[in-house]
């Protein structure tokens, strides 16, 4: 049987779970939205559903799918170190933002925050640098 890494690895799959992030749908809806054919669209729910990351519901003729959450309870213990590593980050950023930067003015109540000189994507008088496109660096 396939992780849950290898199952949501395929493009189609992963739509299909933020499609049915949104709402519980049925499978012909799923199959319009995504533009593939019913026996393709089926056969990537009947991939999701074996792997625990969706359930099917019957209603009358209707096949309906949704979102199994314990399913995704791999990808998430795995991510989990990743949150705080970004999370520290973020704490960092939010540090470094309400220090002002040497070199910067800060702008005053309904004034824009003048930037640094020498920005190496703007040129003088705040217009883009020669050789960027918009302003953007070459990196």
């Amino acid at each position: 049987m396939p992780t849950a890494f290898e199952v949501i690895a395929e493009p189609h799959r992963r739509r299909i779970l933020d499609l049915l992030l949104e709402h519980p749908r049925p499978a012909g809806e799923l199959t319009s939205l995504l533009r593939l054919t019913q026996p393709g669209t089926s056969r990537h729910l009947r991939v999701l559903r074996e792997a625990g990351l969706v359930r099917v519901r019957h209603d009358a003729q209707r096949r309906w799918y949704e979102l199994r959450p314990a399913g995704l309870a791999e990808i998430d213990a795995w991510l989990q170190p990743y949150r705080r590593l970004w999370a520290g980050r973020l704490d960092e950023l939010e540090r470094h933002i309400g220090k002002p930067a040497r070199g910067t003015v800060r702008g005053t109540a309904g004034s824009p925050a003048k930037g640094r000189a020498g920005s190496p994507a703007m040129g003088t008088a705040g217009s883009p640098a020669k050789g960027t496109a918009k302003g953007k660096s070459r990196s």
